[in-house]
């Protein structure tokens, strides 16, 4: 047996050689791109007179600055606009597939990509994003990228890295009602720490990870980053087949069956050998929110904000600040505190599944008083099909808003934005700091359905109550 982990066979079948550095040089089988990462990308081909070298391998849309509201041209916001402009005419000039508003294909990147096929097991996955660590679901080895490294790849379709380590990450049994991917992840990152993946490549394995949905394993992926990990996967598997089984870019007829095949192959041998393997207890995971400003900082929802007694020394300072920001006091029970604004959606957690799971909560309910709450759809044709079934009238009718797909209130790049120290719930992954869009906004992580649950009460809420 080659006692292989998946990582170990998709980065050989990649390899292209050894640079001087001991750096592996890396194939990249699909360059996903965005209107905020790859202008100054493209403006250094144009300084070097480059092309790019396979612009079939490249696709973009526009997700991070797109307004989810009024999406007339131009913009309002002038530096979006240009940002428009800007990939609208480097897609053009370098024959790269774009899809843009209104094309019915756009949205966010990490959604469109796996929706369409374009994602598939055994594939070198890079993105000027964070959270491209989410296509590591179908079992793709899949990272994030800074801008420099967005021109090599469009320049030569290749980067320069080193080999990670692989720790097998394996939990067991059925999650509880009201339990979900997100709580998962949450839990995975608290016990682990925001820096416990580093130089590690996750792999999620067991009968927990086995009954997702591939929408449910996206949420996992997508949030490995925030455990320090540079990727996470999962072993493709019949979920896997099925999800992609008659999607635009999927292989069809014999070619279907001939890739099924070496999907299968690609799978972590019996009796791979792993650098760390780490084990859970699904029955152990609770519906899990974060209190502070690190997705590491997250309690269940029925328990208090941890006292710095409870924590290790290393811990204590950044909850001190952590409960300044946020605050809370330690000590006090995290259901109950009022919230201001509700939003579900990002790459995380804007998925059909997760709009109907949401959908299900809020159904004949109404948002409280004085709470803000917006639903946007991950793509053009998540809110379609939300359309097709009904969900956006669900959601209109309890209070919420339905808006134009984009990454919306994730991050600070385009109107949707927290104001003074609201208090948000978000389906997001990551509670820094201003990252919803004001330098005092606080953020807590938590599941769509407990963003329901907060939406309808008011406040942080137990989504078991609802159910």
């Amino acid at each position: 047996m080659s006692e292989r982990t998946l990582f170990d066979k998709v980065w050989d079948n990649h390899t292209v050689g050894t640079l001087p550095s001991g750096q592996t040089q890396l194939l990249i089988g699909l360059h996903l791109t965005h209107e905020v990462t790859s202008p100054q990308a493209f403006a250094m081909l144009r300084e070097r007179g480059l092309k790019v070298l396979f612009p079939e391998r490249t696709v973009a849309t526009v997700d991070h600055i797109v307004p989810t509201d009024n999406q007339a041209r131009p913009f309002v916001d002038v530096l979006a606009e240009e940002m428009m402009q800007a990939i609208e005419k480097n897609c053009k000039d370098y024959g790269v597939r774009f899809y843009n508003i209104g094309s019915g294909s756009q949205g966010i990147v990490h959604v469109i990509a796996p929706e369409q096929g374009l994602t598939q097991p055994g594939m070198t996955i890079a993105c000027g994003d964070s959270h491209t660590s989410t296509h590591g679901a179908f079992g793709a080895i899949a990272f994030g990228i800074g801008t420099s490294q967005v021109r090599d790849v469009l320049a030569s379709q290749t980067l320069a890295l080193s080999k990670l380590k692989v720790r097998k990450i394996e939990i067991n049994g059925k999650l509880q009602p009201g339990v979900y991917a997100k709580d998962v992840i949450l839990h995975i990152i608290r016990k682990l720490g925001v820096k416990g993946g580093v130089g590690y490549a996750y792999e999620f394995a067991g009968t927990t990870f086995e009954q997702m949905t591939m929408e449910e394993r996206m949420t996992v992926c997508n949030m490995s980053i925030e455990g320090g990990a540079r990727c996470g996967y999962v072993n493709p598997d019949e979920v896997t087949f099925a999800y992609l089984k008659g999607r635009d870019f999927a292989p069809q007829g014999e070619d279907w069956e001939q890739a099924v095949t070496w999907w299968k192959s690609i799978r972590s041998d019996e009796d791979a050998v792993y650098d760390d393997v780490v084990t859970f207890d699904a029955a152990d995971i609770a519906p899990t929110v974060t209190w502070g400003i690190t997705p590491g900082q997250g309690i269940a929802v029925n328990e208090a904000v941890p006292i710095p007694d409870t924590m290790s020394e290393s811990d204590r300072a950044i909850a001190q600040e952590a409960y300044r920001y946020m605050q809370l006091t330690p000590g006090e029970p995290i259901q109950g505190t009022k919230v201001d604004v509700c939003f579900i959606g990002s790459c995380t957690n804007g998925r059909l599944s997760d709009l109907q799971e949401a959908a299900k909560f809020a159904e004949g309910k109404q948002v409280a008083e004085g709470v803000k709450a917006l639903i946007v759809p991950g793509s053009e044709r998540v809110k379609q099909e939300a359309e097709a079934q009904g969900l956006d009238q669900i959601f209109l009718q309890a209070g919420f808003e339905w808006r134009e797909p984009g990454c919306s209130m994730c991050l600070a790049m385009n109107p949707d934005k927290l104001e003074g120290s609201q208090l948000s719930a978000s389906s997001s992954n990551r509670n820094f700091k201003g990252r919803q869009g004001s330098s005092t906004g606080r953020t807590l992580l938590m599941s769509p359905a407990m963003v329901v649950a907060a939406a309808v009460k008011g406040e942080v809420a137990d989504v078991r109550e609802l159910i």
